[in-house]
This record gives C-alpha cells, sequence and structure tokens, in this order.
C-alpha cells in the first residue's frame, strides 16, 4: 500500500522538525486543537509557536480564529506565571482575500506557502537566524518522501527524549548529605551553647550571635556563625525542621555544593540586612535567614521549571514566604531583616550557582553584580549608623 505525504504535510513535518532540533521548542497538547500544532519554548522571542494548516478564507475566520487563540494563550500564560507572551502564528493556508494586521503585537501572523517563503521571511530570519543554514528540499519521490519522514520523526523523537532525560536528571530523588550535616552542626552548636558558661546569653555572644557593633570592630565571622546558633529548644526544633524540608528540597533539585553556597551566601546577606536594620544592642540568632534563601532559591529554580511547578509556586512557596514574612512583622522578637535579606541573597545567589540544564552566563554575571552591589550598600549602610 502507497502512503501519499502531501506538500502541506511534508512542509509541517520540516517546520516541527526545525524549530524542536533547532531552537529547542517542545510540542505541547492543547485541547481541542484540530489541524493545528503548538510549540512552546519559554526563553524565545516567541514563546508560542502555532502552525497552523487550516484553510481561512475571509478575514472574519481569521480574526475569529486569532480570538480563540488569544483564549489558549490566556490559559498558557496562567500555567507558566507569564506576564507578556509573544506568539508566533503560522498560518499555511490563507485566502488570498486575507490581510493581516500588521498592528497585532502579542500575536504575529504569518503566511507561509512553501517552505521558502518560511525561510526568506524577514522576520524569520531576524529572529531565528539559524534558519540560514538550514536545507530544506522538495521531494517529489514518493520513497524518498516516506524516508525523510521517518528521519524528521526519529530526529523530533530523539530530541525529545533527551529533554525528557534532562528533566529526569534534574528531578529524581537524590540522597541527601548536606542539609544533614548542616543540621548536626546546628544541634551540636546548640548542645555547646548549653554547655558553657553559666550564663545562655553570654554562650551565644561568644560563639557568633551577630551584632552590627561587634561585627564592624572586625567579628566579620558572626555573620556567617550566627545562622548556626538558637536561642531555645523550640526554635532548634522549628528551624531544623524546616530546614530538613526545603533543604532536601533545593539540595535534591540544585545539587549539594551548590546548595551550600546558596545557604551561606543567604546567611551572610541575611546577617548583613540584620545589622542595619537592628540597634547595636540587639542579638540575631537562627538559621531562618539562610532557612528564607532557600526559599527564595526555590522561587527562582520553581519559575525556571514552572511548567513543571507552577502549581507548586502558587500554592505552596509563594504563599509560605508570603505568611511567615506576614508573622515575621506581626510577631515580637524576630529579626525579620534577615528573613527579607535571607529570601533576596538565596534568589541572587541561585542565580550565581546556576541551575542545570537552564542558567546561563549571562545570568550568573548578573545575579553576582546584584549581589556584590547590594551587600556593598548594606555594609555602607551599617558603617553610616556607627
Amino acid at each position: 500500500m502507497n502512503t501519499l505525504i502531501n506538500e502541506k504535510d511534508e512542509m509541517i513535518m520540516k517546520l516541527v522538525h526545525y524549530f524542536v532540533t533547532e531552537e529547542d521548542y517542545t510540542p505541547i497538547n492543547v485541547q481541542g486543537a484540530k489541524d493545528e500544532i503548538w510549540l512552546e519554548n519559554l526563553n524565545a522571542p516567541y514563546k508560542i509557536i502555532r502552525i497552523n494548516s487550516k484553510y481561512i478564507h475571509n478575514n472574519e475566520q481569521l480574526d475569529y480564529d486569532i480570538f480563540r487563540m488569544k483564549y489558549v494563550v490566556k490559559q498558557i500564560k496562567k500555567k507558566t506565571l507569564s506576564f507578556k507572551m509573544n506568539v508566533l502564528n503560522i498560518c499555511l493556508d490563507l485566502g488570498n482575500a486575507v490581510k493581516i494586521d500588521e498592528e497585532e503585537r502579542t500575536i504575529k501572523t504569518l503566511s507561509v506557502n512553501n517552505i521558502n517563503d518560511f525561510k526568506k521571511n524577514n522576520l524569520i530570519e531576524k529572529f531565528y537566524p539559524k534558519v540560514k543554514n538550514m536545507i530544506f528540499k522538495k521531494n517529489d519521490n514518493l520513497m524518498q518522501g516516506f524516508d525523510e519522514f521517518l528521519h524528521i520523526t526519529d530526529d523530533i523523537n530523539n530530541k525529545t527524549e533527551k529533554e525528557n532525560q534532562k528533566y529526569e536528571d534534574v528531578f529524581k530523588p537524590k540522597k541527601i548529605i548536606v542539609t544533614k550535616i548542616l543540621i548536626l552542626i546546628c544541634v551540636f552548636m546548640y548542645l555547646v551553647t548549653l554547655f558553657i558558661g553559666d550564663n545562655f546569653d553570654n554562650a551565644l555572644v561568644l560563639l557568633g550571635a551577630n551584632n552590627r557593633d561587634l561585627v564592624l570592630n572586625g567579628e566579620v565571622f558572626r555573620l556567617i556563625a550566627s545562622a548556626f546558633l538558637h536561642g531555645n529548644l523550640i526554635h532548634l526544633i522549628v528551624n531544623m525542621y524546616s530546614l530538613w524540608i526545603i533543604g532536601s528540597q533545593v539540595e535534591n533539585y540544585i545539587g549539594r555544593w551548590k546548595f551550600l553556597v546558596i545557604y551561606l551566601l543567604s546567611a551572610l546577606m541575611g546577617s548583613l540586612m540584620s545589622i542595619v536594620f537592628l540597634d547595636e544592642y540587639s542579638l540575631s540568632i537562627g538559621a531562618s535567614g539562610a532557612i528564607f534563601g532557600l526559599m527564595g532559591s526555590l522561587l527562582y529554580f520553581g519559575y525556571h521549571y514552572r511548567l513543571y511547578l507552577s502549581r507548586t509556586l502558587t500554592s505552596q512557596i509563594i504563599p509560605i514566604i508570603i505568611i511567615n514574612l506576614i508573622l515575621g512583622f506581626a510577631l515580637n522578637g524576630i529579626d525579620n531583616a534577615c528573613h527579607i535579606g535571607g529570601l533576596i541573597g538565596g534568589y541572587f545567589a541561585t542565580m550565581i550557582v546556576g541551575i542545570k540544564y537552564k542558567s546561563n552566563k549571562r545570568e550568573t554575571i548578573n545575579g553576582l553584580i546584584v549581589y556584590l552591589i547590594l551587600a556593598v550598600f548594606l555594609v555602607y549602610a551599617a558603617l553610616k549608623l556607627v
């Protein structure tokens, strides 16, 4: 039995093949979509590409089609937590009487009659320069066309399989080590505090409680040491439980050594914020600043993997951050400045260390610059208070 691959089907295959294998787009399932393919890449100039093979014979039909597209895009924006989403609408069968609205900003419609129209289109050349190096051949021979179909299908399947392997590598359960070590250190330091001297507060000061005057007098070790000290057993238990729940997730997703760097940089930023907003007589202790930093890290990680974690972000991570910050302002004795500093520090620290398969050098450099600027500003602010 002979299978005929018509020109439109061949063009669809080649377009999908190009965007998936060369531009890192991923096919997405849109309920009710017929004769159209939706592709997604949240890091591309056009986050959504829709390839539409339906015949559109007049502008009224095109307007309705775009209206329906906007509804689908709205749902995708909600899922991916995107405020703005440019869409490229590639139409393969527009009638001669159809006039494309050039003023439309969020949805750009292209009329493509053949593969060369696509390759030579000014917009495609501008935003997808790789297309210049692509070779699109027309196959009049049935067997050659079928062989190319198999080749294209294999390429797309291989690309999809590699992407699935990346996500599996990131999300698969791993052995948690650093989080456990940090918990053991905090417990050990609490026991040491109990057995040093007769006065618990004096022991905290001796071991590294954070204080503006002491830090500015050269005892900078307190900026980190204070994150391993706790004022009482309940304080210790609450923080260690939070560290285990949140820290094990960050360590699993980010990696052990990156997790440790994020933890320490979060603690440092939280302590710097603390010495600016607390008076010279106050002591600040506890791992909560660093733990808030881990929540900031999850916020950054979740946004980059929002296709998988969008519900977790909106229903768990963001509400937990907001609730804890509100409690920090409402209750006495809580160093909310440290919490806010840790949250910010954890976010930018994660930019610095990077997320596997997602981050690039530009994000790393930007994260480092912002972190350093903020740290220097806080040091300057603390010095001005003396």
